[in-house]
């Protein structure tokens, strides 16, 4: 700050606050001693200190991550450029479970003394906030950079704190560190669950290179390079190339081809996941963000006297279509895992069990012929797959016996193409999950929605328990999904994405399906219930 003298008479006169040469205080001096003008510099120092630290007591902190809201949200982007923010639910399963790791990584970046923080926001109750960003589940979150709150980048890794932490340090630091000796490679196969390191003499040839543009591609794996003889000859390296060393299955994998960046992340994603993985909260972001679509699943309960026998054939198996087909098992007996059971039409008793599944465009399952488990059966049953012989597995419930009586219809899979496809009636249709907080919202307004239609003629409101039932002409990505298929020979569908009110749903029937709908396949994907995690 600069202090007004008898010298400057431009200045700032501290006691009148007047940057003028007129003063509001008439016994004001223009005239300041040394020992004043020290003390009013410590003064100022203070004041904008206390200021400084005023400003960021405004915002909460609960274990270390930042409480968010509206109205301190730009307020942190500035007192903290770089920050990952989760959007979370107080209700959501996924987010308890994600909080003491999310709680975990933002201790260990503060106690590192890291500029990076973690911050929370309630989406339920910063429904504005929610809706800027997109929020179309839970937990959602989303990594700020620098201070810029227009495109915030997506967070794609697992949610372990370890996880967090190094896709955080990968976003922010260079995308390859540098290994000048033996320590700093031990450390990083050590911290890590997968590492990958370089081994270049020339750490500027192309092999380097291509091996930066690998690195920079991939978030939530560390890489580093070496050009030390010591490094080379501590992890038994005699020539240039690429090591991806893991702390499962054969523990070290070493890459062997021409070292561009297709070829280089072809090798890590092969290798970066067990050959076997069990499902779980931390690794399902792995699971599904994987490169690998087509999944094969054991339910088995791992408390049985013959899962690791079970867990032999399954692996035995998976030996023969890496990078093919990623091999899941998930335990039975786990709660949370009660949904993924319904989601394939599978009961506790039923167990042990095998699946598969592709998440391409189109989501469909498979049933094998037997119940076996063994590594001949899962073989057989891969291979058929492979080859594109196997046909979708489908499930239905029983027809109800009322399933016409209320004025919204029940449909099943059984009964489905008869109702929906009738060329004399229009038809809308919810599909739903039991467990879904949004189709637990909609209910009130979609019954309202069927008792105003229940004496129509020619419109039928309908449900369908997409948990239960399978449609082959169908495919559900989210719930709840409202579909319309107006009267006509032509079996047409469209995807309502208008307002889900009364008001909204009356609109799109009275205009045959034009306002607030779309041809199938062009929704917009606004809810994420579908994960069964």
């Amino acid at each position: 700050m600069r202090m007004r003298t008898s010298d400057d008479p431009s200045g700032f006169c501290a006691q009148c606050h007047v940057s003028s040469g007129r003063h509001k205080n008439s016994s004001c001096s223009p005239s300041l001693n040394k020992e004043t003008d020290q003390n009013l510099h410590c003064f100022s120092f203070f004041l904008l200190c206390t200021l400084a630290v005023a400003s960021r007591a405004d915002i909460p902190e609960e274990e270390d991550v930042l409480v968010l809201k509206k109205s301190n949200f730009d307020e942190a982007l500035k007192a903290h450029p770089n920050i990952l923010v989760e959007f979370y639910a107080p209700w959501c399963g996924h987010c308890k479970a994600l909080a003491p790791e999310y709680a975990k990584a933002a201790g260990m970046l503060k106690n590192e003394g890291s500029e990076i923080r973690l911050a929370k926001v309630d989406a339920t109750e910063e429904t504005e906030l929610a809706q800027e960003y997109g929020v179309r589940g839970y937990p959602t979150i989303k990594f700020f950079k620098g201070g810029e709150k227009e495109s915030p980048k997506e967070y794609s890794a697992g949610r372990q704190a370890d996880d967090i932490v190094s896709w955080l340090k990968k976003r922010t630091g260079p995308a390859v560190a540098t290994l000048a000796e033996v320590t700093q490679a031990e450390s990083l196969i050590a911290d890590n669950e997968v590492a990958v390191i370089a081994f270049f003499k020339d750490t500027e040839s192309a092999g380097a290179k291509a091996f930066e543009k690998a690195a920079e591609a991939i978030d939530d794996i560390p890489f580093g390079m070496t050009s030390d003889d010591a490094v080379y000859s501590k992890f038994e390296v005699s020539k240039d190339g690429v090591v991806l060393f893991k702390k499962f299955d054969e523990g070290r994998n070493t890459f062997d081809g021409e070292l561009t960046k297709e070829n280089l992340l072809a090798f890590i994603k092969a290798n970066q996941l067990p050959l076997v993985i069990e499902f779980t909260e931390q690794t399902a972001p792995k699971i599904f963000g994987g490169e690998i679509k087509s999944h094969i699943l054991m339910f088995v309960p791992k408390a049985a006297s013959d899962f690791q026998d079970k867990m032999d054939q399954f692996k035995k198996a998976a030996e023969g279509f890496k990078g093919q087909i990623l091999f899941i098992y998930i335990d039975s007996d786990v709660d949370d895992n009660q949904r993924i059971l319904e989601f394939f039409g599978l009961k506790k008793e039923e167990c042990p069990a095998i699946r598969l599944i592709t998440l391409e465009d189109e989501m469909t399952k498979y049933k094998p012929s037997t119940d076996a488990i063994t590594a001949e059966s899962i073989t057989e049953f891969c291979t058929l797959f492979t080859q594109g012989k196997l046909k979708p597995h489908l499930m239905s419930q029983d027809i109800p016996e009322d399933w016409d009586k209320n004025p919204v219809k029940v449909l099943v899979g059984k009964n489905f193409e008869e109702v929906v496809f009738d060329p004399t009636k229009n038809v809308f249709v919810e599909f739903y999950a039991p467990w879904c907080g949004h189709c637990k919202q909609l209910a009130p307004i979609w019954d309202k929605l069927g008792e105003k239609y229940k004496d129509s003629a020619d419109v039928i409101v309908a449900k369908m328990d997409s948990t239960a039932n399978e449609i082959e002409a169908v495919k559900v990505h989210s719930f709840p999904t409202l579909k319309f298929f107006p009267a006509g020979e032509e079996h047409k569908v469209i995807d309502y994405n208008g307002e889900r009110t009364l008001e909204g749903f009356t609109k799109f029937l009275e205009s045959g399906g034009k306002e607030g709908g779309a041809p199938a396949g062009e929704d917009d994907d606004e809810d994420m219930d579908l994960d069964v995690r």
